[in-house]
């Protein structure tokens, strides 16, 4: 009786694991999301140092809670979308 290849188990089943990538593709996903957690206290410094810069040179006093509040904006948007391209699957990320 000949020897016959079994049957390759479909990879998109229910309940299956992806094959593990390796330890180096772990790290990277571990440093996405941490990054996310960086990202605004970032953007609320940057943006209260700009809004502190434009108070004490211009004398206006609304700029540094202007400027909290622009900070506060571009961080929420950046983590947003972010986390949105973390939890996509790696075929959807886009620049790669």
């Amino acid at each position: 009786m000949p020897f016959h290849n079994p049957i390759p188990e479909d990879k998109n089943q229910a309940g299956s694991r992806p094959a593990d990538k390796g330890g180096l593709a772990t790290l990277v996903q571990a440093e996405r999301l941490m990054q996310i957690a960086f990202v605004l206290p970032c953007a609320l410094l940057i943006g209260w140092g700009a809004g502190w810069w434009v108070d004490h040179h211009f004398h206006w006093h609304w700029a540094t809670i202007a400027g909290l509040i622009l900070g506060m904006a571009a961080g929420m948007v950046s983590v947003v979308r972010m986390a949105l391209a973390a939890g996509a699957p790696p075929a959807n990320r886009s620049g790669k």
